[in-house]
């Protein structure tokens, strides 16, 4: 607990919540949890338990996907989110780039019913589907993009994490690369000609995420790029007009 988690209890709480909310933060609930939101990009996002809390990193990571947009050639782009969670990045690339088509899509209702909420919050029109990853998706689309779970089952997470945070957005089998692996290896039935997959990945990931890029989409550009903690954190791969 420190000085600006509890002046941010103090700004979200009602006067009648206050004190409950700083016991809940003392014993360890997450900030965001407590008062129900997050800053992310700019704008307010709701959150509760059954979405993970948004990172400055996936906020890099939209910074990054909207730098490798302006690449692209076509006027009306159509942008797929995998996993999206609170919405987060769904819904702010929407709000960056008005005219574009966006499909967020994810498993948990749950966390579907939080998105829609914050859709409709920050007045984005997103069109959400309940989906295992690609499972059900149709069309083509210019950009995918997605934060999926990508924590091994032995890797050390902060306890925080650990209690509070889904466990369904988190861990992820064959050493955390489960998702990128089956979403590379279907990727191109959904990819337009031009097109841009953006990942964020783990820090220690990057070789082997790496390596399943060059497996499924030889001959593609492949940039592995780092946060600003200069961690690996970012996996781009994309096709662009050549011109």
């Amino acid at each position: 607990m420190n000085e600006k988690e509890i002046e941010y209890v103090k700004r979200y709480s009602k006067k009648e919540d206050l004190k409950s909310n700083l016991k809940k933060l003392e014993e360890g609930l997450p900030v965001q949890y407590i008062v129900g939101n997050v800053d992310f990009y700019g704008r307010i996002f709701k959150v509760n338990k059954n979405v993970l809390i948004p990172r400055f990193e996936t906020e890099e990571l939209i910074y990054k996907t909207l730098q490798y947009i302006k690449k692209l050639s076509q006027q009306k782009l159509s942008i797929l989110d995998l996993g999206t969670g609170s919405g987060c990045i769904a819904i702010t690339l929407k709000k960056e780039l008005p005219n574009t088509q966006v499909i967020a899509v994810d498993l948990s209702d749950d966390a579907l019913l939080v998105a829609r909420e914050n859709a409709k919050q920050n007045d984005a029109e997103i069109t959400f589907l309940h989906s295992d990853m690609l499972e059900h998706v149709t069309g083509t689309f210019d950009v995918i993009i997605s934060n999926p779970p990508y924590i091994a089952k032995t890797d050390e997470v902060d306890e925080k994490v650990i209690k509070y945070e889904p466990h369904m957005a988190l861990f992820a089998p064959n050493d955390g690369l489960y998702f990128y692996q089956s979403i590379l290896k279907e990727a191109h039935k959904f990819l337009k000609e031009q097109f841009i997959i953006a990942f964020e990945i783990g820090e220690a990931q990057g070789e082997q995420v790496v390596g399943l890029a060059n497996q499924f989409f030889a001959g593609c550009n492949i940039s592995l790029e780092k946060d600003m903690q200069g961690r690996d954190r970012f996996l781009f791969i994309f096709q662009l007009d050549k011109n």
